[in-house]
């Protein structure tokens, strides 16, 4: 009998014992490859020496020393080559243990902020429906997904959200030709509901990951967004705990679009799942206004800037750098939307194949003309996966795409290190796996 409290109580999960490459091995030796980098944080694949042997070495010098008493050379490091690489401005970083800490992080130093510039009435924070944040109750309070959300909503703060931009499924019954971003516009008319001069900041991930699929937004949406939050004074804060290192074939997703945020979250890809590590980057504007005016920023971790953390990280970046990962993702990010397109493009359930670089969301329905999602009680996502999964592919699938109960999706996102061979039985796999799910629901009805 296992002592874990797992997630899911119901499911049975075989050992993992090893990996290489893009590749997962379990205890009885059989070989998964994985598709989705986990959770979208295996960017540059598994037991790669150059990051073990970081690791290690930094074993043999220091395990821990408290932020509050020491800063380390990693830390140092790492923050150097994260300001060297991301949009203008974000010149400094605070480092944290993962994804939700990082949010948390970026909200509270956003309130912090606008108290520090006398405008402590500035406290709510304005997310998306159907964006994720993460698990923590503040970063729970941005997000939109409602299943998320569902039996914690009593202890999660009421606010206005605004729209996603779901261009497969248009909120505004707009088509790419006649759009307006009246999707952007909305964070306007959400701001003026509650009053500019409450509202502390706007959240947004670049590319929506988990819970709809790698939703991509029109040309002009983020640039739109930063106007609206110069206007009323309001921060932008840029969720690519998935997006960022080069999951989208640029180091950062915000720089598709030339628009630099006020804050930025990240984790997941920062050190690639060797050690667990999150960040929230920050604006020299920002920094400067808690140098100036002596003020400490109340909030802290015990396993902030973690030597061990920190090394990871930095082996991490060096490796991307060297091996021009980020191009790669670019590259073969490319080739797999082309891969799918063909194989699964026409399939009567694939509505939309959408992404970018190596970041690949699929939607299913039930219906491709009319676009009707499948019954929530079918779990098509899951009969998706499971059979990927038996097949020995690893997929990232989702319910609730639509809006937090209705519409499927899986998301594709390996490591940047796959290439085009594997890239293809990765396709091959997923085609056997999505007729085997259409012959079962055809066999219920």
């Amino acid at each position: 009998m296992s002592h874990v409290f797992y997630r899911n109580p119901y499911k049975k999960y075989p050992v993992v014992a090893r990996g290489k490459g893009v590749y997962l091995y379990d205890r009885q030796g059989k070989r998964y490859l994985d598709g989705c980098g986990g959770a979208v944080v295996s960017a540059i694949g598994h037991h790669v020496p150059e990051v073990v042997e970081a690791i290690k070495a930094q074993l043999d010098s220091v395990e821990f020393a408290h932020t509050s008493q020491f800063t380390n050379d990693p830390q140092e490091e790492l923050a150097e080559l994260l300001a060297e690489r991301a949009p203008g401005g974000l010149d400094f970083t605070y480092f944290v243990s993962g994804g939700s800490e990082a949010v948390e992080s970026a909200l509270k130093m956003a309130r912090a902020y606008w108290v520090q510039m006398g405008r402590p009435e500035k406290w709510m924070v304005i997310g998306r429906e159907q964006s994720y944040h993460g698990n923590t109750l503040g970063a729970l309070a941005v997000g939109g997904n409602l299943w998320r959300r569902a039996i914690y909503e009593p202890m999660l703060y009421p606010r206005p959200r605004v729209a996603p931009c779901y261009c497969y499924r248009c909120p505004f019954g707009r088509h790419p030709e006649s759009c307006s971003l009246e999707c952007a516009d909305d964070l306007e008319r959400a701001i003026q509901e509650v009053g500019p001069e409450k509202v502390s900041a706007f959240i947004a991930e670049p590319i929506v990951g988990a819970t709809a699929g790698a939703l991509t937004p029109p040309a002009g949406y983020f640039q739109r967004i930063r106007e609206i939050c110069d206007r009323h004074d309001v921060l932008f804060i840029a969720d690519e705990v998935m997006t960022g290192l080069g999951r989208t074939g640029a180091w950062f997703a915000m720089k598709h679009w030339g628009v630099v945020p006020d804050l930025m979250c990240l984790a997941k890809g920062l050190a690639a799942g060797y050690v667990p590590v999150g960040a929230t980057m920050v604006h020299h504007r920002i920094n400067d206004t808690f140098h100036n005016r002596r003020n400490v920023f109340q909030h802290g971790h015990t396993y902030m800037g973690h030597p061990l953390a920190a090394a990871a990280g930095v082996a991490v970046i060096r490796y991307m750098s060297e091996h021009k990962l980020v191009d790669r993702s670019r590259k073969l990010g490319k080739y797999l939307r082309e891969q799918l397109q063909a194989a699964c493009g026409d399939h009567p359930h694939v509505g939309e194949i959408r992404g970018r670089g190596l970041f690949v969301g699929m939607e299913f329905v039930k219906d491709r003309e009319s676009r009707t999602p499948f019954e929530p009680e079918t779990g098509f996502h899951n009969l998706v996966g499971d059979a990927a999964f038996e097949l020995g592919l690893i997929l990232y699938p989702t319910g609730g795409t639509i809006d937090g109960r209705r519409g499927d999706h899986v998301l594709i996102a390996p490591p940047f290190i796959i290439t085009r061979s594997q890239i293809d039985r990765l396709v091959e796999i997923l085609g056997r796996a999505l007729e085997r799910a259409t012959k079962q629901v055809a066999g219920r009805g």
